[in-house]
């Protein structure tokens, strides 16, 4: 059952393809912002996944985020989102990063619970996604 407190860690170690430099982001060899908000969508994704109806998942449709600090290649960082409001299909989350203890980037993180299957035909990706 969704409900809200429900939360989820994910982890990552910053490696050279996640860099700014890599992704395109930027041009220095730090965490890029858009792996950092990556990470945050699937820690909001994993704290609800085995609460939903079977046949469902959850896409995501706004993000709004800080990236305060800047993260090192072999740094480990964490994300963690934590569910604070339902209203029907939309699950707001409060989303936060971590590296060695200090945070790195906040903010909060809307998804939309949809089935499954008729996503993927209203998207006219039947067949090409699982």
């Amino acid at each position: 059952m969704l409900e809200t407190g429900l939360k989820h860690t994910s982890e990552l170690t910053v490696s050279d393809a996640m860099t700014a430099k890599a992704v395109g982001s930027g041009d220095l060899p730090v965490l890029a912002t858009p792996m950092m908000i990556a990470l945050m969508e699937n820690a909001a994704m994993l704290a609800v996944q085995a609460h939903l109806p079977e046949g469902n998942t959850t896409v995501g449709g706004h993000i709004e985020v800080s990236h305060v600090r800047p993260s090192k290649i072999g740094d480990a960082v964490q994300a963690t989102a934590e569910v604070i409001a339902i209203k029907g299909k939309k699950i707001t989350y409060r989303v936060e990063a971590y590296c060695d203890g200090q945070l790195i980037g906040e903010g909060t993180h809307l998804r939309f619970m949809v089935e499954r299957d008729r996503f993927l035909v209203s998207c006219g990706l039947q067949g090409t996604c699982q």
